[in-house]
């Protein structure tokens, strides 16, 4: 039995945001650069990658994200059971990548937290501590960007214009999680 423990236990709304964890997720970071790599991970997913920058791509199960030209983060669209960490698409991955040496397959779980925002007020936010520029990323669908937030490296999917999912390094999820309560408040 997997002891999952959240590191962010409540949900916060405010005018125009709401924020939450989204537990337990199965998240894998993928790495390789060979065109053989490219179409198992199609064959085994029914899911193609992203080849462009800063994009993402999605199937009814899953979503890739693109973090470099030979790197790529999968998760699930779905809580899985949190019972268990034993993910198909991490064993299906490994027989199908790692072990044919195409390519690494990471299981980052544990070591990412997914926290979801909603709301008009999103990029208000993420402008009070950011010093990327969102005016083009707020407008594309499912566009990904790596950035620092609050002195904190996270990396944004945005799911259309008024969600968002970050992740973040699970041991500065509960400080980013702080700042974002402190900063929401005075919007």
């Amino acid at each position: 039995m997997l002891n999952y423990s959240n590191t962010i236990t409540d949900e916060k709304s405010y005018s125009g945001l709401q924020m939450k964890e989204i537990k337990p997720v199965m998240k894998l970071i993928i790495r390789g650069k060979k065109r053989e790599f490219l179409s198992s991970i199609g064959k085994s997913l029914n899911l193609l990658l992203p080849t462009e920058a800063n994009t993402s791509s999605r199937s009814e199960k899953l979503t890739a994200l693109w973090l470099s030209p030979d790197e790529w983060m999968i998760y699930s669209n779905e809580t899985l059971n949190s019972e268990s960490n034993d993910y198909e698409t991490e064993n299906l991955l490994n027989k199908n990548i790692s072990k044919t040496n195409l390519g690494a397959v990471t299981d980052v779980t544990d070591q990412f937290v997914l926290i979801n925002i909603k709301g008009d007020k999103i990029f208000d936010l993420f402008e009070t501590g950011s010093p990327f520029n969102f005016n083009d990323f707020r407008n594309k669908k499912g566009s990904v960007t790596q950035t620092i937030l609050a002195k904190i490296d996270v990396i944004i999917h945005n799911q259309n214009q008024n969600e968002v999912n970050i992740f973040v390094r699970r041991s500065f999820s509960q400080h980013l999680f702080s700042w974002m309560n402190d900063s929401a408040s005075r919007l």
